[in-house]
């Protein structure tokens, strides 16, 4: 036997390999029994269903090419041709003679970066023979006519999913590092990974909740969320912050931040060095932030509506009282921006003029080209949503959290299945991962009257489309000065949807494209350095003849909004604290109600 450098058999003991096996017996016999419970833990008689309507759509996709075999035969194949080249490479490799590949992984596919996959000519095989595949199976896919637009976005959305979940990164016998890393420990990667699984399907009660991070490293209020300041009012579903400041002297008129409810406000504190929050203070301004409730079945019937009294114009009553300054400037992020819209437009059909300015970040206001977020929106899907959040009163904070992780699957599922279940590593200590995992629920009312509304009927964009305290809502209404930053890789707000709102507010807007995507676009601090993003001097009609007219800049958006901002917010006056004008503070940020888990 070949012995390896440091006396340890190549190969794993034979007493050492069968325990570890009997663990794996073990710990799989677990798993299968806690997957049977939940399938038998269903309610009697209820029969299967199909809750996002793939079936219907796969079948007439199937349909679709019936009708045109000749295509279908072309696309067999020019796949069968791809094999071809691909078998001579891989001979002309074998033979000592060089050979380009016949397909590369796109820039930035992580799964194959283990060099094994390019230098071993059998990995480098079955990675080429995977992405040819992949590649002609998608292909046939998006290619099919006959097809409306939402059944072929949602056939190609699963058929990637499909294609995603049968890489070879993910499987034991195809990943050259966790084969690698099984020899080297003897199995334990294995048998770890196992307990990694068991204890995620414990965490989910039988659902299987991937951990993306080590959620123990992390407390809110103690290494994330730590911007000093006081919680100065509450209702039923917001706490209202007030920062200390951090400068002698603040601009006259406090900055109101409006985050989306999805998930908590920290994204904006995650840490001291990366805190869009602090930073604010740092230039001068007296930050205010709504931190939502985590809801649970007592909050069911709360609607859009109440989100809108209770949130954005309950928090300007409340910043008024705070520092007795009747004029504000408002932010609202991702669905915190929906709302913006719609409260400015009621303010502005009620006279209300107290917002000076206004900020949206990475917001969708026209639905009508949602991306892929619209794939899980069609009235199949609704109705099965409606009838689950009426057993609860809400919807479970991880079901939204597994939709926004399947629009990114290969980063935020398989990568993690691998580590954590196939190479057996514990979690890395990741704050933004963190906060991705703390996800809210969301009251049943206000959340399928949103999905309908805005995703499935685009009602807010149509003149009296929707009416809110018995208020028609008007966007085009909205004179409010208007800042818009959107980011060029968002794939749950499309920038070029976002840039509709610069052709449907009547007041000036100045809009702003960033590198990146939904978070890591908006939370880019100046001192990182990195990125790019892009301003023009005037809103065309379209976004691609905006960019064709925008000046790149190098590094964070934050300044040039800083400089805009600066403009809508008066003079320096001595800084204000908490506590300071009518509203007594209640506790310390980051206040009780961002603490609470789903």
């Amino acid at each position: 036997m070949v012995d390896q450098p440091d006396g340890k058999s190549a190969f794993p003991d034979p007493m050492e390999l069968t325990q570890a096996m009997a663990s794996i017996a073990e710990k799989s016999q677990a798993l299968v029994t806690a997957f049977l419970k939940r399938q038998t833990a269903q309610e009697p008689g209820r029969p299967a269903m199909d809750p996002m309507n793939i079936g219907g759509a796969f079948m007439e996709l199937t349909t679709q090419m019936m009708t045109n075999p000749t295509k279908l035969v072309q696309a067999q194949m020019g796949l069968w041709q791809d094999y071809v080249n691909l078998w001579q490479s891989t001979a002309q490799r074998a033979m000592g003679q060089e050979a380009p590949p016949v397909i590369a992984p796109q820039r930035g596919d992580r799964r194959f970066r283990d060099q094994a996959w390019d230098e071993n000519l059998l990995f480098d095989y079955i990675k080429q023979s995977y992405l040819l595949t992949a590649r002609w199976m998608q292909n046939t896919v998006s290619e099919a006519e006959g097809l409306d637009s939402k059944t072929a976005q949602k056939v190609d959305f699963y058929t990637r999913q499909f294609v995603d979940a049968l890489a070879p990164s993910n499987f034991v016998m195809t990943n050259p590092e966790v084969l690698r890393t099984t020899m080297e420990t003897r199995g334990e990667n294995l048998v770890k990974g196992l307990d990694n699984l068991l204890t995620d399907l414990e965490r989910g009660e039988g659902s299987l909740r991937v951990r993306q991070t080590d959620e123990e490293a992390f407390e809110v209020g103690r290494n994330v969320a730590i911007t000093p300041g006081k919680v100065i009012y509450q209702n039923e579903l917001m706490q209202l912050l007030q920062f200390d400041p951090a400068t002698d002297k603040v601009y006259k008129r406090p900055l109101l931040i409006i985050p989306p409810w999805i998930n908590k406000y920290y994204i904006l504190d995650l840490r001291p060095d990366n805190s869009l929050i602090k930073w604010c203070t740092e230039q001068g301004f007296t930050v205010f932030v709504a931190s939502w409730v985590n809801p649970d079945h007592t909050l069911a019937a709360k609607t859009f509506e109440d989100y809108m009294l209770e949130g954005p114009l309950a928090a300007i009553d409340a910043v008024e009282q705070a520092t007795g300054e009747r004029k504000i400037n408002i932010v609202g992020y991702c669905l915190g921006g929906t709302l913006l819209a719609a409260t400015l437009s009621y303010m502005a059909a009620r006279h209300d003029d107290r917002c000076a300015s206004a900020t949206f970040l990475v917001t969708m206001t026209d639905f009508e080209e949602a991306g892929e977020l619209s794939v899980f929106i069609d009235e199949e899907q609704l109705a099965s949503l409606d009838q689950k959040m009426n057993d609860t009163g809400y919807l479970e904070g991880s079901e939204m959290a597994n939709t926004f992780n399947m629009l990114r699957a290969n980063d935020l599922i398989w990568s993690f299945v691998v580590s954590n279940y196939l190479l057996g590593k514990d979690p890395f200590p990741f704050d933004l991962l963190y906060w991705n995992s703390d996800s809210t629920h969301m009251p049943a009312a206000m959340h399928i009257f949103y999905l309908r509304k805005m995703y499935q009927e685009n009602l807010l964009v149509v003149p009296g489309g929707i009416e809110l305290a018995g208020v028609p809502i008007d966007i085009s209404q909205i004179e409010t000065p208007t800042f818009i930053l959107s980011t060029r890789e968002d794939h749950i707000a499309p920038w070029k949807s976002t840039y509709a709102a610069t052709q449907i507010f009547s007041g000036p807007v100045t809009f702003c494209l960033a590198d990146s995507g939904h978070i890591a676009g908006v939370v880019n601090p100046p001192a990182a350095g990195k990125y790019h993003h892009w301003t023009a001097t005037k809103t065309p009609n379209t976004p691609d003849a905006w960019l064709n007219g925008a000046v790149q800049h190098d590094g964070s958006w934050w300044p040039a909004w800083k400089k805009w901002l600066a403009k809508h917010s008066g003079a320096k006056i001595p800084a204000r604290h908490p506590g300071d004008g009518d509203l007594a503070p209640i506790e310390d940020a980051p206040g009780s109600y961002v603490k609470v888990r789903a």
